[in-house]
């Protein structure tokens, strides 16, 4: 049985662009007879078979591209959407948002169905569920076709493309130690499972810190949240059962549902309890108290995922070995009225 090919490894052998073999497969005047001839011969002989959700997306230009983002819930998507609808404007493209809503099945879905919108690429932030089954062939298919795609946020080592991040085990690490050096003993950690990538990070960073400065690590302050519908009654048993005299919450909804059941509790912050969340959007500022936070810069990382994307789209023509960035953006410490 011969091996399946992609129009990726296809240019590779011959050496020519996928550019010029998406078009000798097609029968592209543009395309020299000699090369059409050898391109579909390498393809008949190794069984190429078309990818159609790909050769829809690549057979016509739209200028739009799409961000898929995973809930809509936290400040800090929307703020990415708009660092990428600022820049796609400037280049003259459209930007449509689809919500994976955490499922796999639904990221699916989305592609495919924008594939017959003829999108020119993607920007995306995996959901929960494609990161917890490890499946990302609906990406890398495309991918293979010479189509775009750029990860932000929640990224995975496994697909080979340009992507956009903030280290969140350093922003963790840096949370946490503040705290520490402030004199608090017993720090909590809410995180999500581990299996979501950002909330491993950020839950390591913060072990980190507290291996650091030689403090014991108490799994009974550590909560791991993967139910979104339940999670205010799992941060409830937290406060209510363990002594704790600081929190970090790895973003802003957990960390002002924290305050408000410390106070449901008797306990004030930051008098008695210290608080510090992530992503500094609409709630920590104007929460009542104002919540110090971790700054992830939405807008600078979607601004970044969007100039590497139509880096792409416009350069895809050109016949260049790929090399595949990630870039990093700087985050920081905002402290507010949560910390003292």
């Amino acid at each position: 049985m011969k091996r399946k090919v992609t129009l990726k490894q296809i240019a590779k052998e011959l050496d020519v662009s996928i550019s010029t073999v998406s078009k000798s497969l097609r029968n592209s005047l543009e395309i020299s007879e000699d090369t059409r001839q050898k391109v579909q011969a390498f393809a008949k002989l190794y069984n190429y078979k078309p990818n159609n959700i790909a050769l829809s997306l690549k057979n016509k230009k739209t200028k739009t591209i799409c961000i898929i983002i995973p809930e809509i819930i936290h400040h800090f998507f929307a703020t990415v959407i708009s660092g990428v609808e600022h820049v796609a404007n400037e280049h003259g493209y459209n930007v449509i948002v689809c919500l994976s809503d955490e499922s796999f099945d639904k990221e699916v879905i989305n592609m495919e169905m924008l594939a017959n919108g003829s999108i020119d690429g993607f920007i995306m932030s995996l959901s929960k569920e494609t990161q917890n089954k490890r499946d990302f062939h609906h990406i890398s298919e495309v991918i293979n076709q010479g189509m775009p795609v750029v990860m932000f946020d929640r990224v995975t080592n496994d697909i080979l493309c340009d992507k956009v991040i903030i280290d969140d085990n350093l922003a963790a690490f840096n949370a946490t130690n503040f705290l520490i050096e402030k004199g608090f003993k017993n720090i909590a950690l809410i995180s999500t499972i581990d299996y979501v990538s950002v909330g491993k990070l950020r839950t390591d960073g913060y072990i980190k810190a507290l291996k650091t400065n030689d403090m014991k690590i108490n799994d009974a302050l550590i909560l791991k949240i993967e139910d979104i519908e339940n999670f205010e009654s799992k941060i409830d048993e937290l406060i209510k059962n363990n002594t704790i005299d600081a929190i970090f919450a790895v973003n802003e909804l957990f960390a002002v549902t924290a305050i408000k059941i410390a106070n449901k509790y008797g306990k004030k912050v930051p008098e008695d309890i210290s608080v510090i969340g992530f992503t500094d959007g609409i709630i920590s500022k104007y929460s009542s108290p104002a919540i110090s936070t971790v700054g992830q810069n939405g807008i600078k990382m979607g601004e970044k995922a969007a100039k590497m994307l139509i880096e792409r789209l416009d350069n895809e023509e050109e016949e260049y070995e790929e090399h595949y960035k990630t870039e990093v953006i700087e985050t920081e410490l905002v402290l507010r009225e949560s910390t003292i």
